[in-house]
């Protein structure tokens, strides 16, 4: 008996699967591409992140060694005597005293925005660093005497292709305002660092790059026996203010943690194609299954069991799942191969940029790729499998049971307890600084709304006068009666949609966002900096002086930028000097928030981003603590600003307490107020000549500099706006599955309509008038949907991620045009999939339904 059973369950599979690929090829087509598309784009994120993280940790390990624990201030430095007591402290084995400094480099052509990225320039006892770093130091080769000289410089091998030099040639380096050339004495091999990186002497560096007597880090190896978590204790207790010490496993996880939210939302929404495949397969298999329902009831007749049919339809579903699968894992592979090759693994991060790095395919996440595709096919088709294994035969055999049965089904409790259970858990708080209650109120609120549709849509139907016209009396008719196939119809084209609508919207917001931040922080004709991000270049006070007594300038205003670390755990967080007071911070910072007290007596004040804020709990009203020249000094935070440049965060102070607390009257940034009628050119031009060089500081319109952060942001979005691409693409299948399923679904009622007399062209029109109302329905829905989505993204998952704020903006002109390609798309598609249906035999179709 067990194995008739089994024979019976075999050939009931094996008959339905080739029913549905010999009758739908396309539709089933369609619905592996769907899933193949999801796996491929989350295979492929994930793929490229990790080759990413893989070539950073590879290349930070080189840079560590084999230390304990690394000591580590700020780019100003710390005094090299520190070097020296820790050297001779008994608990340390090794030390090794290092310069890290990211070198602004001189270029030409500022005005057009042509300042490099700065090179990482490490500075090194290569005699000491040998014990800590030998393979680093090993290939350097046997004489690393050759690097002594005061100009010698030793670079990567990706650092020589990137800046097309060789060995003998020449690197301009600016060192304040001043530029000073290198000697390129040789080129390690491709394989000694994968990353960027110059390599000098580390008395050599202090002197060329004008750190004399500073380290900004320290490498130790303790004595065998040390306990690393008390001698750590006992060396905070004597380091300097703004002086830290890590492990190394701190510090290669930096990356890792500082671009943990940025990869998991980026995996999340590579995941929402394959939501929206799993919602197709859902639609497919349903309207399939109302489709061969006489042929089921035949099967059940004939003694195939209610499990053993159900395992069948469960069987094609997942049969579904793994084709697209693997094939979603061949295109990941092919995308993340020439993604990587061709545009670096950033993917709008910059600190994950890595041009060519290379990725293993490790089977265990391929595999748990896979799963996932084969498991949401298989969960899309586990409702129409139940429902289908649930219906008597004798119902089955008969004509005109479906609605009856869909309509039976509980979704309007149901999917009201869904829409309130995310809205109360969209607001909870992050788990380990991610938005996994947003996402999880995301899902909650897709399954919901499509769960009220046929309540909503048997409402608005019922609402619908009679019009005395037959095509769209018949219309209504039909949909009034068919509310609950139709939702199956309409779910992946209303997920799709709104999440296409919830995703336009987050970016539209963002952007104009980021648009009116730009105008707020860029108030000036131009925009001055000695370097991009980099550690070395700065203005003088005197030449402060000259350029602002310039003819063609009316005002100017100088900034300081440098990195301060707060604690050992964290990134560096930016601190910006520059002019600013209590009642002039409105006007040049972008504030949302302001402390309630006023500033008290004797204090000195503070503005903190919203990235500091939320990083290290601290509050408008409340007190930060900055490690500032030789001591950590204490600022009241007056408020809290929107800052989308510093994911460690920010935090600006007035350049005149920095001047106190520091005595450093340099600047590496300025804005410039022009006179009227002053050229920019020309003002440009007086500016190198009185720096005396022309390529050591960068200058750029305020418009300019909008203009090209706008196309970053763009660029940076490239991959959001390639998953709204797809989200359409799926869409725009599930409308044609729908309407080519429900189509042929309906020939014997298309064959009835014409025996009694209805035109050919009526009945048309009455599929084109039923795929227009569904999809305004659709499109209603969708909209209303992905607005609620758009606010978990900007309110919860953008905030909570990130740590910035935007504001919400809705592109209307853009939702309409997508809109009216939607409902033009499902009344071409409802018409196509009619005329198919209707260019059969009317006779033959009447006879299939009795």
């Amino acid at each position: 008996m067990t194995e008739r059973h089994s024979r019976a369950g075999w050939v009931s599979w094996r008959v339905l699967t080739l029913m549905q690929l010999r009758e739908q090829p396309l539709r089933t087509l369609s619905t592996v591409l769907a899933i193949a598309l999801g796996v491929a784009l989350g295979a492929a994120v994930y793929l490229i992140n990790s080759a990413a993280l893989s070539e950073f940790d590879r290349a930070t390990r080189r840079l560590v060694g084999d230390a304990d624990l690394i000591v580590r201030g700020p780019p100003a430095g710390f005094d090299q005597q520190l070097f020296v007591k820790l050297a001779r402290d008994p608990a340390v084995e090794e030390a090794s005293p290092l310069l890290e400094l990211d070198a602004t480099l001189a270029t030409s052509g500022t005005r057009a925005g042509g300042m490099s990225a700065p090179l990482k320039i490490l500075g090194l006892d290569p005699f000491r660093a040998a014990a800590l770093q030998p393979a680093l130091i090993g290939a350097l080769g046997a004489d690393v005497t050759r690097l002594f000289a005061h100009d010698a410089i030793v670079l990567s091998h990706t650092a020589a292709d990137q800046l097309g030099l060789q060995r003998g040639a020449l690197l301009p380096v600016v060192v304040s305002a001043n530029v000073r050339n290198l000697r390129v004495i040789d080129v390690l091999p491709a394989d000694a660092y994968a990353g960027a990186l110059g390599i000098m002497d580390i008395g050599a560096a202090q002197w060329t790059l004008a750190h004399p007597d500073t380290l900004d880090r320290i490498d130790l190896r303790l004595r065998p026996g040390t306990d690393l978590r008390a001698f750590q204790a006992h060396l905070a207790a004597m380091l300097p203010a703004g002086v830290i010490a890590v492990t190394p496993r701190i510090e290669n996880g930096r990356a890792v943690t500082a671009t943990r939210a940025y990869r998991i939302n980026l995996n999340m929404l590579a995941l929402v194609a394959l939501l929206t495949g799993a919602f197709l397969v859902f639609a497919t298999q349903s309207l399939s299954v109302l489709r061969r329902r006489v042929a089921f009831g035949l099967l059940r007749a004939l003694g195939v069991t209610r499990s053993q049919l159900q395992r069948a339809l469960l069987g094609e579903g997942a049969a579904i799942g793994v084709v697209g699968s693997l094939l979603g894992l061949v295109l990941g592979v092919l995308i993340a191969t020439a993604v990587l090759h061709y545009l670096g693994a950033n993917l709008g991060n910059r600190q994950l940029a890595t041009l060519g790095a290379a990725f293993s395919v490790r089977p265990w996440p391929m595999l748990a790729f896979a799963l996932l595709g084969t498991g949401a096919a298989a969960i899309g088709a586990w409702a129409p499998a139940r429902e289908a294994a649930r219906r008597p035969p004798a119902l089955a055999l008969k004509a005109g049971d479906v609605e009856p049965v869909l309509a039976r089904l509980p979704t309007t409790l149901p999917g009201l307890a869904l829409i309130g259970a995310a809205a109360v858990i969209a607001w909870l708080p992050p788990v380990h600084g991610l938005p996994i209650a947003g996402y999880v109120a995301i899902a909650c609120l897709l399954l919901g709304a499509v769960m009220l549709v046929p309540q909503l849509m048997r409402t608005v139907m019922q609402t619908l006068p009679r019009t005395g016209r037959v095509v769209v009396d018949a219309s209504v008719a039909q949909l009034r009666g068919s509310a609950g196939s139709a939702t199956v119809s309409l779910a992946t084209v209303i997920v799709s949609f709104s999440l296409m609508v919830a995703m336009a919207i987050m970016v539209h917001s963002f952007r104009d966002s980021f648009e009116l931040w730009l105008v707020k922080l860029l108030p000036a004709d131009i925009q001055l900096r000695t370097g991009l991000d980099g550690d070395t270049a700065a203005l003088t006070a005197a030449q402060q002086q000259r350029i602002a007594a310039l003819p063609g300038i009316a005002r100017v205003q100088f900034r300081r930028v440098r990195q301060l670390y707060l604690r050992a755990d964290r990134p560096a967080v930016t601190l910006i000097a520059r002019a600013i007071g209590p009642d002039d911070a409105g006007s040049v910072l972008p504030l949302v928030q302001t402390a309630a007290q006023p500033l008290p007596a004797g204090a000195h004040a503070a503005w903190i981003s919203e990235g500091l804020q939320d990083q290290y709990g601290v509050r408008a009203g409340g007190w930060i603590v900055l490690p500032l020249g030789e001591r950590a000094r204490r600022f009241f935070i007056a408020g809290v600003w929107r800052d989308y440049t510093h994911p460690g965060g920010a935090v600006a102070i007035a350049r005149a307490d920095y001047l106190a607390a520091t005595a450093d009257r340099s600047a590496t940034e300025g804005s410039i107020w022009q006179r009227p009628g002053s050229d920019p050119a020309a003002t440009e031009a007086a500016i190198n000549a009185t720096l005396g060089r022309a390529g050591t500081v960068q200058m750029v319109s305020s418009e300019q500099l909008r203009e090209r952060s706008l196309r970053a942001f763009d660029q940076a979005f490239l991959i959001t706006y390639a998953l709204e691409a797809v989200a359409v693409l799926i869409g725009l299948a599930g409308i044609s599955v729908a309407a080519s399923a429900t189509a042929l679904a309906r020939r014997g009622q298309f064959g009835m309509l014409r025996h009694l007399g209805m035109l050919r062209r009526q009945v048309l029109g009455m599929l084109a008038y039923e795929g227009v109302t569904q999809s305004l329905l659709a499109v209603a829905c969708g909209l209303l949907l992905g607005g609620a989505l758009s606010v978990i993204l900007v309110y919860v998952i953008n905030r909570q991620s990130f740590h910035w704020s935007i504001d919400l903006s809705v592109p209307w002109s853009q939702l309409a045009l997508l809109s009216v390609t939607l409902i033009a798309a499902a009344a071409i598609t409802a018409l196509w999939s009619g005329r198919a249906a209707m260019g059969q035999d009317v006779i033959r179709a009447v006879r299939e339904d009795w």
